[in-house]
């Protein structure tokens, strides 16, 4: 199975950084969440130490700092460019960039609430990378050799808010609505560009299927031009898109509805699994 190291809160309420046993039903502490991200190049290559403990005896959480910057690519496989609304622009030649906030992110296995004005919710199927040391001015090679790991990444996407201006960020950052898998460390995932599989399953449906050597933008080479305008810091994440196959662009619109369990599968880095849930009772203590 390799490397999977999730984040999770303790019977104390720190919350840390450990390691997946093979089989998914222990976790054992590699280090406290900060800590990990002022060593993660060190932290990825250790064997783990600290408490081993039930996957059910504790909470899984992002493994993300609450200050980290969540940049998400938002058109970056040509037949995605192509299925939506700005078809008709073509390919810029610069990525289309917005922002997540960490808060707006969850974990595998979650409920994902559907916002009360929303019809459904869409889902992103993607790849995330995890900068693992300071970037300014940083070249593709060098930015590329800063990520530390990857995960399996869902950009569930409220469309009717992310439509109501030219601004995407209220539409993708909904209560619960970017689910991230384990981070597998990045000499064990290899080159996007040599092309990993990426599969959303709607209920068991295929609605999404491609490979990131489909991908426009690589990772080395966002990351480089992000440095270039503000420092990227360890713990910071990027979402490098999605494939063709989202809900919005289909005949009629096909968008995920209370009940709906989504998938997303990426070869090396394993499946995530949400449900989708009414978000009419969600509760000012309930976001997170």
């Amino acid at each position: 199975m390799g490397t999977r190291l999730v984040g999770f809160r303790d019977a104390e309420g720190a919350t840390l950084v450990g390691a997946l046993s093979e089989d998914g039903a222990a976790v054992t502490a590699l280090a406290g969440l900060e800590e990990f991200w002022a060593e993660p190049h060190r932290y990825t290559a250790l064997e783990p130490t600290g408490a081993t403990l039930p996957v059910d005896d504790v909470e899984l959480v992002p493994p993300v700092l609450p200050g980290a910057r969540v940049v998400c690519i938002g058109l970056n496989y040509l037949k995605h460019v192509a299925e939506g609304s700005y078809a008709v622009d073509g390919v810029p030649p610069y990525p289309t960039l917005f922002a997540r906030w960490p808060a707006s992110l969850t974990v595998g296995g979650a409920e994902i609430p559907v916002p009360v004005d929303e019809d459904g919710l869409d889902w992103e199927g993607e790849v995330v990378a995890y900068v693992g040391r300071p970037l300014v001015d940083a070249t593709p090679e060098e930015a590329l050799a800063a990520v530390i790991g990857y995960s399996t990444f869902n950009d569930v996407t409220a469309r009717r808010a992310q439509k109501l201006t030219s601004q995407w960020i209220l539409g993708k950052n909904a209560d619960r609505s970017g689910p991230l898998g384990p981070i597998v460390p990045a000499d064990e995932v290899g080159d996007l560009r040599d092309g990993l599989k990426v599969q959303t399953r709607v209920n068991g449906e295929v609605v999404q299927d491609g490979t990131t050597d489909e991908m426009v933008y690589t990772v080395g080479d966002t990351l480089a031009l992000i440095s270039r305008t503000f420092t990227l810091q360890p713990g910071d994440l990027l979402a490098t898109g999605t494939p063709s196959g989202v809900g919005y662009s289909r005949t009629p619109p096909w968008l995920l509805q209370p009940g709906d369990v989504v998938e997303v599968e990426v070869d090396v880095l394993g499946v995530l699994r949400n449900t989708v849930v009414d978000g009419s009772a969600r509760t000012a203590g309930s976001a997170g």
